[in-house]
């Protein structure tokens, strides 16, 4: 499979966007202060993020989130429409 990565300006653009609208501008901003304010060890932060879960668990998560995203945007809806004419 041929992917096509974005750069490092185009990945931070992207994952600044998801975070704003996610929590909102003031809360992304203050998030991104305490990462770059706090000596952060990711890897050990990450590890507690899914302690504890399964493989089965997480990908649950992952889906119901994909499907609250779907809902909550209407993403989707469009091409639907679109295949039902």
């Amino acid at each position: 499979m041929n992917e096509t990565r974005l750069s490092d300006t185009e990945l931070g653009a992207h994952c600044l966007d998801i975070l704003t609208k996610s929590v909102g501008p003031v809360d992304a901003e203050r998030f991104i202060s305490y990462v770059n304010r706090e000596k952060m060890d990711y890897t050990k932060w990450q590890q507690g993020l899914f302690a504890g879960e399964t493989i089965d668990s997480i990908a649950e998560r992952a889906r119901l989130a994909g499907v609250r995203h779907r809902a909550a945007t209407g993403w989707g809806v469009a091409s639907m429409k679109a295949q039902a004419n």
